[in-house]
């Protein structure tokens, strides 16, 4: 109950001064929007998700292993955010540590398991991963692509409130800085942080605000394509699909108090979407756009 109140509370915050006014005006690519990466550990270091023609895959270095959870998608909604604003592909990740933390809405703290070193963990696994995107139909598009170039981190993780000499920062692969910036789909970051406790509900409110902004007709989707899409810690029988659907529904719950606007529907067999108004009303000339 004290998360669904503070949900509401944070919902009503929203309610009542646009995104762009607020300064929450953020972007992700729509490529992860589409499909999306795994939301708890998984064994092996290759991930695949599909979306009617479209699949992704990420491969990641066995010793390293595949990003995960929360952490991964609030990097990549930092750095495509950033790379919008700044029109560059090399990207300022803050002076401390403990600044760049608190942009991530995450608490500076350390230990063996504390936010620092599971941070620390992420970002190495997300920098190391090579994702394909593929559309394959009457015509077939691959793109591959890393998420970075390159990265200095600068930080000493037991003074997380300490300047460094040198700025940490990382350069963005061209195909992702294209990809995010030729392809944003526009998210309220006040959303997703009063989501940040759950990886799906994240998806999904990423997913809806792209899907709902250019819907023209109602949509009747599948449990088991959206299980296709965003359920891979769940199995293919009948019994995980059902349970595929419980968890996306608890998750749906939470996302309709930030984006209250937003008509999704459980029919059965199928989530019913019908044209709504998108998480973001206005749309803005990314040209113009300077955080």
């Amino acid at each position: 109950m004290p998360d669904i109140s503070k949900l509401i509370d944070e919902a009503l915050a929203i309610e009542e001064e646009d995104a762009k006014a607020a300064g929450a005006l953020g972007f992700m690519g729509r490529a992860l929007v589409q499909a999306t990466l795994p939301h708890s550990k998984v064994s092996g270091n290759e991930f695949k998700r599909i979306n009617g023609n479209y699949r992704l895959s990420i491969l990641a270095p066995k010793e390293i292993g595949l990003p995960y959870g929360t952490i991964p998608r609030l990097l990549l909604i930092w750095l495509s955010t950033e790379a919008i604003k700044t029109k560059s592909p090399e990207i300022i990740l803050g002076k401390t540590l403990s600044g760049f933390m608190d942009d991530l809405g995450m608490i500076s703290a350390g230990g063996k398991n504390g936010p620092i070193t599971k941070l620390k963990d992420q970002m190495t696994r997300l920098f190391s991963s090579f994702i394909t995107c593929a559309y394959v139909g009457e015509h077939t598009s691959i793109q591959n692509a890393s998420i970075i170039d390159a990265a200095e981190l600068w930080w000493n993780p037991k003074s997380p409130s300490q300047s460094s000499l040198w700025k940490s920062s990382v350069t963005l692969s061209h195909s992702f800085f294209r990809e995010v910036t030729e392809n944003p789909v526009p998210i309220d970051l006040r959303a997703v942080k009063a989501l940040r406790r759950s990886p799906l509900a994240i998806d999904i409110y990423c997913w809806l605000t792209h899907r709902l902004g250019y819907l023209k007709h109602e949509s009747k989707i599948p449990w088991q394509l959206l299980q296709l899409q965003m359920g891979a810690a769940y199995s293919n029988s009948p019994q995980g699909t059902r349970d595929f659907k419980r968890a996306f529904l608890r998750a749906l719950n939470k996302v309709q108090l930030v984006y209250p606007a937003a008509k999704a529907f459980d029919r059965g067999e199928y989530l019913l979407l019908q044209r709504s108004q998108t998480s973001i009303p206005k749309l803005y000339d990314l040209r113009d756009f300077k955080g």
